[in-house]
């Protein structure tokens, strides 16, 4: 089995924003959008489908997606024409913006990628009834219940999760957005991938599920973060062992990253 016939079904969510630890580890913001754009050509190529929950802010990951699709196709297999990215937009997300907007959007990204809409329940919500609704800035129970709808649909359609970086304060919603999309993998027993060697609420994690020690500075308290305690490697369903997670939780080479990802899908997919 190649990887390009293990993956050319797969539906992969990648979590990623930015890492308050990116300077003290010599990293830049660019080096955040490097990995993202080495890590999504590589699924791109192999023939998988990528999943984010975006915000199409201008020069944010949602653009550099959709650049990334426009100049490398999904490799499908034949007749599967669906849209090589799904971009999430949860409901206080988009419920900012005109509906004549996100129809632009999703007519300039016809055969690359989609716009999925979901209303505050997590539900879908399709462009039609969009446009029933006009823009309105969203409550803070608006983004605390809409983004965990949305971030819950999206656990129901992808198959495996990548999380790197993170940022731990000034988020919107019930806990830190890396964090929420983690646990609920961890919950349902979904492999999820950490790349903590960005630092961030991905490097946090992997501190509390014991697969790499405290740098000896100071622990972030970060609301939910207790919900991690319990939770180990084991549980994290990804293929590979301790201390290729290890490797994984400590590498900022997205080279290395990339090979430990793919090596776990792969044994997944044999032992499945």
């Amino acid at each position: 089995m190649t990887y390009r016939e293990m993956l050319s079904q797969h539906v992969i969510a990648i979590s990623i924003s930015d890492s308050p630890d990116m300077p003290v580890l010599g990293l830049s913001e660019q080096h955040l959008y490097d990995a993202m754009t080495e890590i999504a050509r590589h699924l791109l190529a192999l023939g998988a489908r990528i999943v984010y929950g975006g915000d199409l802010r201008v020069n944010g990951f949602t653009e550099l997606l959709f650049e990334l699709v426009a100049r490398h196709r999904r490799d499908a297999d034949e007749g599967d024409e669906r849209p090589s990215i799904l971009n999430y937009l949860a409901w206080p997300v988009h419920m900012q913006k005109d509906v004549s907007d996100l129809e632009k959007f999703s007519a300039d990204l016809i055969g690359m990628a989609k716009l999925v809409l979901f209303n505050r329940d997590g539900e879908l919500l399709p462009m039609a009834e969009r446009a029933h609704y006009t823009a309105a800035m969203p409550s803070d129970d608006d983004w605390a219940k809409g983004l965990t709808a949305m971030r819950q649909a999206m656990l129901q359609g992808t198959h495996a999760r990548i999380i790197l970086g993170g940022r731990v304060d000034k988020y919107k919603g019930a806990m830190p957005g890396i964090a929420e999309e983690a646990l609920l993998s961890l919950h349902a027993k979904q492999p999820l991938f950490i790349m903590g060697g960005f630092g961030g609420c991905a490097k946090d994690i992997t501190e509390s599920l014991n697969i790499v020690a405290s740098d000896g500075m100071s622990q972030r308290n970060w609301v939910g973060r207790e919900e991690f305690v319990g939770f180990s490697f084991q549980d994290l369903n990804n293929g590979l062992t301790e201390d290729e997670n290890f490797v994984l939780a400590q590498t900022p080479h997205v080279d290395q990253a990339i090979t430990m990802i793919l090596r776990g899908f792969f044994r997944l997919e044999k032992s499945g």
